[in-house]
C-alpha cells in the first residue's frame, strides 16, 4: 500500500506534480488521465487519502458523483463508463481512491474506450445467491 507521503495522487492535489486540472472543490480534484484509453479520459479523486472506497469517510464523497456527471457531459460523448477499482485483484494500480470517466466514442464498438467482458457466474444457484444476500444484509 502506498503511504500518504509517496502517493502520486496526493502529490498532484498538492501541486507537487503537474496535472491538467479540470475541476476542483474542497473535497475533490479532477484532471486528465496521462495514459488515456479514449479521448477525454479523466479522473476524479478525493483530496482525502484513502486507498479504497470503503476507507473513504462518507463526508468526503459528496462531490464525487456530481463531478463525474459534469465531466461525462463535458466530454461530449453520448456513451461513457464511470469506473472505480479497489485492490490489485480488481485492477487498481494507484492506492488512492479514484474514478475514471471514460468516453466511448460513437461507432467505436469495442475498438476504443473501455473494453469490458462481463462473465456471468452461471454456477451460482438461487440458493447461493440467497445465501450471499442474507450475509450481506446482516452486515448492513
Amino acid at each position: 500500500m502506498t503511504s500518504l507521503a509517496s502517493c502520486l495522487f496526493c502529490k498532484i492535489v498538492k501541486g507537487e506534480i503537474p496535472s491538467m486540472k479540470l475541476l476542483e472543490t474542497d473535497t475533490i480534484y479532477a484532471f486528465m488521465d496521462i495514459g488515456p484509453i479514449a479521448k477525454g479520459h479523466c479522473l476524479v479523486i478525493p483530496k482525502y487519502h484513502a486507498a479504497k472506497l470503503s476507507d473513504l469517510p462518507d463526508d468526503q464523497m459528496n462531490d464525487i458523483l456530481p463531478a463525474c456527471k459534469q465531466l461525462a457531459k463535458a466530454t461530449g460523448a453520448e456513451d461513457y463508463n464511470i469506473l472505480q477499482n479497489n485492490g490489485r485483484a480488481a485492477h487498481q494500480i494507484v492506492d488512492h481512491v479514484h474514478f475514471h470517466v471514460i468516453p466511448k466514442p460513437a461507432g467505436a464498438g469495442d475498438k476504443a474506450g473501455l473494453v469490458v467482458g462481463w462473465p456471468t457466474q452461471t454456477e451460482l444457484s438461487k440458493e447461493d445467491i440467497t445465501k450471499s444476500f442474507e450475509e450481506m444484509k446482516s452486515r448492513l
